[in-house]
């Protein structure tokens, strides 16, 4: 099979009728990836994260058969985005995000955080908790990443758990770090 260079459009994915902004094609971090089309000013809405609304042992389930693409909405509700329908499940996590994820009356939308030239590939920050950090290694490989993909929130902590040695570093053993 022949290598898709990340910088090609004929690697492109078509996705939606109508998005002007991204198109999804290989990423240079993680499998497939979300793109600018164009120069994206500040504070653009580029796409709707879409999905299934599932309840939390349903998301439980998925989660535990390797569905990467579940949001949580609410203490009673998630949103499944491992849909074909979904192209706004392809933008990867990095420390240094160019999007956020924004929740707008019971919607998600991803955003645009800063301005963003055409080709340039589209992140967001996952936000994940950490429980279970140690299952999702970063590789966004920017100058402040932090090795696992985790709210910013928990960024020091991380940092500090990176400061022990090995053995004090696992989750059970570093539970009294300061939040």
């Amino acid at each position: 099979m022949e290598a898709m260079n990340a910088n090609s459009p004929a690697s492109a994915i078509p996705i939606e009728e109508g998005n002007e902004f991204i198109e999804v094609r290989q990423s240079t971090i993680h499998g497939t990836g979300g793109w600018a089309r164009k120069d994206i000013p500040t504070g653009t809405r580029l796409i709707e994260y879409v999905g299934e609304r599932i309840d939390k042992a349903e998301s439980t389930r998925r989660c535990e058969a390797d569905n990467e693409y579940i949001f949580t909405i609410d203490d009673d509700w998630d949103l499944d985005g491992k849909q074909s329908w979904n192209p706004a499940r392809f933008l990867n996590h990095s420390c240094a995000p160019n999007c956020e994820a924004e929740w707008d009356e019971g919607r998600i939308f991803i955003n645009a955080v800063r301005d963003i030239k055409q080709g340039e590939e589209l992140f967001f920050n996952y936000g994940y908790d950490m429980e279970d950090y140690l299952d999702h290694v970063c590789q966004c490989r920017t100058p402040n990443c932090v090795g696992y993909i985790v709210a910013e929130e928990y960024w020091d902590q991380l940092r500090e758990l990176a400061k022990l040695p090995k053995a004090c570093s696992e989750p059970a053993l570093a539970g009294n770090l300061p939040a």
